[in-house]
């Protein structure tokens, strides 16, 4: 495990809201070593176009395995256009079954607009329940949040804004600093 060769690595919330036709993932920009942040303006969420079509990912875990984890999704969505629920089963088929990607240290959320999946390397494709993903040190805080704020009116960005605040106020590996996507719904 990561936490093994570098103990202390901590950081990163990432959140993903469903509602009202779109789909807003959210991550901070904190990364901290021990009680030391390293960087507090990196960016977790990326925006893949693969075959000209929209897919959001946000990750946790090690940066450059979550990159490689990004482009090994990006050339299954290439080989299977449009089908973002195939080709991250086959992602985490892969990330579990193969001998280098096993390994690998990281979290995925990823997005369509309609499909909402939560990538492991444990080899599970989860769809979120309530409409809301959430993971990293923060997830479990942004969550719960998000779930109480769906009861309101309040559009998805500001749901996912409100609740990425909130666990920034408790988590002390989170920060206000967000990168904040949005995609709609095909």
């Amino acid at each position: 495990m990561a936490e093994d060769k570098f103990p202390g690595w901590h950081g990163t919330t990432i959140l993903a809201v469903r509602r009202g036709g779109q789909v807003v993932v959210a991550g901070d920009g904190q990364v901290s070593l021990g009680q030391t942040v390293i960087k507090g303006s990196a960016r977790k969420v990326r925006r893949l176009s693969p075959g000209g079509r929209d897919v959001v990912c946000g990750f946790a875990g090690s940066t450059a395995d979550a990159f490689t984890l990004l482009e090994r999704l990006e050339k299954k969505l290439e080989a299977m256009p449009g089908q973002l629920a195939r080709a991250s089963v086959d992602l985490a088929k892969d990330w579990r079954m193969d001998k280098y990607l096993r390994n690998l240290e990281a979290m995925l959320i990823v997005t369509d607009g309609t499909d909402l999946f939560v990538i492991t390397g444990a080899g599970d494709v989860l769809e979120p329940e309530h409409d809301i993903a959430a993971i990293g040190s923060g997830g479990n805080f942004a969550l719960a949040a998000a779930r109480g704020l769906m009861t309101t009116d309040m559009a998805a960005e500001d749901i996912a804004r409100k609740a990425m605040a909130i666990a920034a106020d408790i988590c002390v590996y989170t920060n206000g600093n967000l990168t904040v996507e949005t995609i709609a719904a095909l």
